[in-house]
């Protein structure tokens, strides 16, 4: 009855061994302390200079999600286009609805600058 399973589990054993063995051996061979040099961050050969990090403006993240999500609500233009014939009158309504929906959001955040890079 569970033999159909057996190529499943000796699949997870497999992979679990793998696994197992590549952490013991990176334990076993890796590197056993740290020296300042190798901690130093290594960049075309020259010392950095400043942080390697830097402060990314939240504007950045807004126009990101401002995209995705005007990209993601296009995206239903493409089912209503595929049965516009099927949907008739109700649908070619309801499919304004949706884009006057899509463009008040649209306006507020061109009103509220979101969409201005500086």
């Amino acid at each position: 009855m569970l033999f159909e399973y057996i190529a499943i589990a000796v699949l997870v054993v497999l992979t679990t061994a793998v696994a197992v063995i590549a952490i013991v051996l990176g334990g076993l061979f890796g590197p056993r302390h740290s020296t300042e040099r190798k901690a130093m961050p290594y960049e075309s050969g020259m010392v950095p200079i400043g942080a390697g990090t830097r402060r990314m403006p939240v504007r950045y993240y807004l126009v990101a999600v401002l995209f995705i999500l005007f990209d993601i609500e296009v995206i239903f233009f493409l089912p209503w286009a595929v049965v516009f014939r099927k949907l008739g009158l109700f649908g070619l309504v309801e499919m304004i609805v949706f884009i006057v929906i899509l463009l008040v959001g649209y306006v507020y955040a061109w009103k509220k600058g979101a969409l201005e890079w500086e």
